[in-house]
């Protein structure tokens, strides 16, 4: 293995949502040999979205190191989500890189995500190199994306250097890169050029190497052979198995540890190596109490590395014991203790969320909807059984004025739905910064509004628009909180009795409203099971069976036809409920419900 730090280059791959960072990565893994041609990864895509997750959201959750040997070179590869509800795994990370490859979609140009991470990776004076990625979509506008571009790196850049950048064309999805737009997209390519701006334009490492050694915990893993390996790159100095250090922990203490072994990336496996050097990201086993953002350094000479420094969340949910009357019958972890201690480990990684105690459950803060959804659907596949409030915007104090964060809100739509998005943002507050129409028939609207009057927004479009719309917001500050908003959801139908749903009183409930449950399905008292028409709450008795008269058989009865049931996502679930509702999340199920199942309670405290 080579120990030399200029042959090592230390990279990552920022990028908004979906402009093909991950693909990327791909053909990067694929094209450096990192596989055998009879490798199962030569036929993947995706190869590093590992999680259940990121497989079926086709989107990068958790950032990822991997690495590849170029020649004599050791390019180490960051590859971050796209997400701006997952930007605390851009934050944390890429003070781990040297150099920053900006992937754009040659159709979107810069959205908001790819502000932010292009914001971040600037201020750590990364160099960079511009990829403009699905030349061969049919509504691609190379020369504008260009130009958006350039004025977003005016906009961002720290210092002079940074506004001179190589320009690469790529069609990530067949491994193709040209260094200027082609005339012919079929032409016979491949990525090399990607590697040689990486090795040319990069610069190696700059490194202590002959100083004590110095290492900041960027990331986690673990695995039952070899316990917790804790993530980063070698500030300074040398590393070998067996080395005796010094853990500086984020709260100044100082913890006396060994090194078992070192590894290193390579595609997706990791390797054992003895020693590692300056500039390198390294995999450190043996050292059990490390956590993110702490620094193992030198035995004799421990000197800890400045906090990784993580932007606030602006999202908040309550998450406790479940109390429904179907408690403990689907979950196999439901106390607060186990729910207390999963939120915990949860912590360690997951450094973009906050949490306190809130009575009996939890106040988990994080970066949005996305952010906190994904973590209660981990959860929940883990066989845990809670319950979770209505989101809540996280805000603070400025000079006794309470302040709320506010999103810049991109939405593009078929022109003929923009009048039904404007109405719907004027009903939220939004202000109208800039509005395009262009020539393919798409009107893009950009927008102010608070994070608070953003919530459900997504949805209620999804379905005003028919599934046209596209909608992209980031936290841009904070403003003084505004009034609150008048519900715009109907009122709801609540189960009037616990019981077994039937055919006969899903029919009448039908007349009401918009069902949720379907027949044969077990329900409580106080379990919301539908959508009013109208604005108030009405309770209805969706397990009353038909009586039966000498006039009439039940084999005469006739079948009763009715409409499917409205099954929502966990998504849906968080943007429907009301403050005084909640959601039941088991491993099986998802039901809506009231905080106070008794109704005449109810009734009391909505006075």
């Amino acid at each position: 293995m080579n120990q030399d730090p200029n042959k090592i280059r230390n990279i990552v791959i920022i990028a908004h949502v979906d402009h093909g960072k991950t693909t990327l990565v791909d053909g990067l893994l694929k094209q450096s040999k990192t596989f055998r041609d009879n490798q199962v990864e030569m036929n993947q895509d995706l190869i590093m979205d590992s999680g259940d997750q990121e497989k079926e959201r086709g989107i990068t959750i958790t950032a990822k190191v991997t690495a590849v040997q170029h020649g004599d070179y050791r390019i180490n590869i960051i590859d971050t989500p796209g997400h701006a509800d997952f930007s605390g795994e851009v934050e944390r990370t890429i003070n781990m890189a040297d150099g920053c490859i900006l992937v754009v979609d040659a159709q979107e140009g810069p959205m908001p995500q790819t502000k932010f991470v292009l914001s971040k990776a600037l201020a750590q004076e990364l160099k960079p190199i511009v990829i403009i990625n699905k030349i061969d979509k049919p509504a691609s506008r190379i020369i504008e994306v260009e130009d958006e571009i350039a004025n977003l790196f005016l906009e961002l850049a720290v210092h002079e250097d940074q506004l001179h950048y190589p320009v690469f064309y790529a069609i990530a999805r067949t491994g193709k890169v040209w260094s200027k737009p082609p005339v012919n997209i079929d032409e016979d390519t491949n990525l090399d050029l990607i590697f040689e701006s990486i090795i040319k334009d990069i610069p190696a490492p700059e490194v202590e190497i002959d100083k004590p050694f110095q290492m900041m915990v960027t990331a986690l893993g673990s695995d039952n052979f070899k316990g917790k390996y804790a993530i980063g790159r070698i500030k300074r100095g040398r590393v070998k198995a067996k080395d005796q250090v010094t853990l500086c922990k984020k709260d100044k203490t100082m913890k006396k540890a060994k090194v078992d072994n070192v590894f290193m990336s390579q595609g997706l496996n990791r390797f054992e190596t003895p020693i590692g050097v300056a500039g390198d990201i390294v995999q450190l086993t043996g050292i059990e109490d490390a956590q993110i953002g702490d620094t193992i350094a030198d035995y004799e000479n421990p000197e800890a590395l400045p906090a990784i420094e993580v932007e606030d969340p602006t999202l908040q949910v309550y998450l406790g014991p479940n109390t429904s009357p179907f408690k403990g019958l689907e979950g196999d972890f439901n106390t607060g203790r186990q729910i207390k201690e999963r939120l915990q480990k949860e912590l360690e990684t997951n450094v973009g969320l906050k949490l306190k105690e809130d009575g009996l459950g939890f106040i988990v803060a994080g970066r949005g909807e996305l952010h906190l959804s994904v973590l209660i659907e981990t959860m929940r596949r883990e066989g845990y059984e809670f319950e979770v409030g209505r989101p809540q915007v996280v805000t603070h104090q400025e000079n006794g004025i309470t302040m709320e964060p506010i999103e810049e809100v991109i939405i593009e739509v078929p022109d003929e739905y923009a009048g039904v998005v404007s109405m719907e943002a004027g009903q939220r507050r939004a202000i109208l910064k800039e509005q395009f129409t262009g020539s393919k028939g798409i009107t893009k609207l950009i927008y102010t509004m608070p994070s608070r009057t953003l919530l459900g927004m997504h949805s209620a479009l999804i379905t005003s628009t028919r599934g046209t719309v596209i909608l992209n917001s980031i936290n841009i500050g904070y403003q003084p909180k505004g009034p609150e908003l008048n519900q715009l959801r109907n009122g709801v139908l609540i189960a009037f009795e616990t019981g077994t749903t039937t055919p006969y009183s899903l029919q009448t409930a039908e007349e009401r409203g918009i069902v949720f449950v379907g027949p044969a399905q077990k329900v409580y008292a106080g379990q919301i099971v539908g959508l009013n028409k109208r604005n108030e709450d009405i309770e209805i008795n969706v397990c009353k069976t038909k009586h039966l008269t000498n006039m009439r058989s039940s084999s005469s009865d006739g079948v009763v036809q009715l409409t499917p049931p409205t099954v929502f996502s966990l998504e849906e679930c968080l943007n429907f409920i009301e403050k005084d509702e909640l959601i039941e999340v088991t491993p099986k199920s998802l039901r809506l419900r009231k905080k106070e199942l008794d109704p005449i309670k109810r009734k009391r405290s909505n006075k």
